[in-house]
Parts: structure tokens; C-alpha cells; sequence
């Protein structure tokens, strides 16, 4: 009976030991818990204040100044004076109105003969490429 009983303890040895284990675990996750919610709550005070800082932006002047496009520019977005801005809305909707953007890579357009005299007699131009070719007709 004597090692019926040892037997017995050595197994409720064990089991508080691995208790102590698991509350140190538990005890370690409260504060974790704890510290979550406040990291929570500071974006949200950083938030409205980006919006702020947003509403005070003014724009560059160079892109406001106004342009006098070339003859062959003014073909396409008209003769007046206008900043470098409105001459690319211009120009978009030109390729819009036309359906000159091309159909598998948006990102080309398919230059009529308007626009090949403005892009240097290219006939497909990136984009990107576009504002480069059409700041040369600026003045």
C-alpha cells in the first residue's frame, strides 16, 4: 500500500507544476491585454489631425501659372492661356471623347493626327510620356 501511495503523489506533484506554468502564462497576458487598448486609442487621436494638415495645402504656383499653349497644342485644347493642369485635363478629355486609349494596356495612347503633331510624330505614347511631349508646346 506504501507505493500505492507514493505513486499517487508523484502524479499530484506534477500537476501543480504545471499550473504555476499556466497562471505565469495568464498573469503575462493581462497586462498584454491591457496595454492593446491603449495603442488602439492613439491613431485615432493622429487621425484628425492629418486631416487638418490636408486642408491647409495650397498648390504649387509653377502649376498654376498660365501657359500659352503652341499652334499645334492649340489644335487640341484651344489657343487661350491656361495653367499646365487644365492642359492635361484638356488633353484627357480629347483621348476620351476620341476613345484613344488603347484597349489592352490603358496606360498607352493611340495618337489621331492631332496628337501625333504634339508627340513628335509618335503614334503610341505611355501616359507618362505624354506630360514630358506636351510640356514642350508650353510657353
Amino acid at each position: 500500500m506504501a507505493t500505492a501511495k507514493k505513486a499517487a503523489k508523484k502524479p499530484a506533484a506534477k500537476k501543480p507544476a504545471a499550473k504555476k506554468p499556466a497562471a505565469k502564462k495568464a498573469a503575462a497576458k493581462k497586462p498584454a491585454k491591457k496595454a492593446a487598448p491603449a495603442k488602439k486609442a492613439a491613431p485615432a487621436k493622429k487621425k484628425p489631425a492629418a486631416k487638418k494638415t490636408a486642408a491647409k495645402r495650397k498648390p504649387n504656383a509653377a502649376f498654376m501659372k498660365a501657359m500659352t499653349p503652341s499652334a499645334v497644342l492649340a489644335a487640341v485644347v484651344g489657343s487661350a492661356p491656361m495653367p499646365r493642369t487644365e492642359v492635361t485635363k484638356k488633353i484627357w478629355d480629347y483621348i476620351k471623347k476620341n476613345k484613344l486609349q488603347d484597349a489592352i494596356n490603358r496606360r498607352l495612347i493611340n495618337a489621331d493626327e492631332k496628337l501625333k503633331l504634339v508627340f513628335g510624330g509618335k503614334g503610341k505614347v505611355s501616359m507618362f510620356e505624354m506630360t514630358k511631349l506636351v510640356s514642350n508646346h508650353l510657353k
